[in-house]
């Protein structure tokens, strides 16, 4: 430490003045142990402290064009493991030490904005969930909700609106829809584009041993006859959760916050440039959902994708099916 502090202010006192200073003040150091300590080869640890600050930097600062890549979204803890997965052995307190040293951080929720507005005259399904949103298998369970995007144009601001539906399993994302409407038939499409993808993967919504549920707050939208209808058309029983409860909907609540946060705000690594237009949103969207489902980590999956998550379910109970990871 005093060897480095010589070096930091030696083009500005010398090296001679400055070790006679530190002596009088009761840290003695000569000359020529400064003049050792900078003749000698790095330490083991400097060199490796070299190599993954390159290797960090190429995830937290600006690329060629400009971008950073989706890893930057971490912060230490999933950092490490991404990079174990990656089959690169560092400690994770290596990985604190470097990220907090160069000012390198993963990013922090905002405030949640409420969007859906329930319809208290509506007659409303029972909740079958009752907070309970671990299930031991895809498909048995579904939770939707949509969220606000404010999108700029050169005259003023208007919104547009992302719908999600959201396998509780593994939190894998498998239906979602834009649109500049927040109309029922906006959900519908994402519940639609949801049952569509589980078939296209072999594994329907609707076979009979899932009794899937598909499960929203009060909102309006959710509590309408004609998105009822297309639940049970789709093979669903819909659920709604209670009113003025902060955990009605608590999985799909996290995961518009992920969302918000990782795809939207204006530092995101997937915006590239302002959302004018229903188009840029769809197309930022749809980047940050395949990112989410195959290579976001999960706390909760071991800090695994949901998709893998799900592979690795179908694999155990299903060896003579393949499954497919998008």
């Amino acid at each position: 430490m005093i060897c480095r502090f010589i070096a930091e202010h030696k083009a500005r006192f010398g090296v001679a003045p400055i070790c006679r200073a530190l002596s009088a003040h009761g840290c003695p150091i000569a000359p020529r142990t400064y003049y050792a300590w900078a003749r000698r080869a790095p330490s083991k640890r400097a060199l490796w402290d070299t190599t993954v600050t390159e290797l960090l930097a190429g995830y937290y600062e600006p690329g060629a064009g400009g971008r950073r890549l989706p890893e930057s979204l971490y912060g230490s803890l999933k950092m490490w493991a991404y990079l174990q997965r990656q089959g690169i052995q560092v400690a994770r307190c290596t990985i604190e030490r470097l990220m907090r040293i160069n000012g390198w951080r993963g990013v922090s929720r905002a405030k949640k904005v409420r969007t859906t507005v329930a319809d208290l005259s509506a007659n409303r399904a029972p909740d079958l969930v009752n907070r309970q949103f671990r299930v031991p298998a895809p498909n048995r369970l579904l939770v939707a909700d949509f969220t606000y995007v404010r999108l700029a144009s050169s005259a003023n601001s208007t919104f547009a609106y992302t719908a999600f539906v959201i396998d509780a399993f593994a939190g894998r994302i498998v239906g979602w829809e834009c649109s500049t409407s927040k109309h029922t038939t906006f959900v519908e499409r994402a519940i639609a584009q949801a049952a569509a993808f589980r078939t296209r993967q072999g594994n329907p919504v609707n076979a009979p041993q899932n009794k899937a549920i598909h499960h929203s707050d009060a909102g309006s939208q959710y509590t309408s006859l004609h998105l009822t209808e297309t639940l049970h058309l789709h093979g669903l029983s819909p659920s709604i959760g209670t009113v003025g409860d902060a955990y009605d909907n608590a999985l799909a609540e996290t995961t518009i916050g992920l969302y918000k946060t990782e795809c939207i705000r204006d530092d995101s690594p997937f915006r590239r440039g302002p959302l004018t237009g229903l188009n840029n949103l769809e197309a930022i969207t749809a980047d940050w959902v395949h990112w989410y489902n195959t290579s976001r980590l999960m706390h909760r999956l071991d800090r695994r994708p949901p998709a893998e998550a799900e592979a690795d379910y179908y694999a155990q109970t299903r060896d003579d099916q393949p499954v497919a990871l998008t």
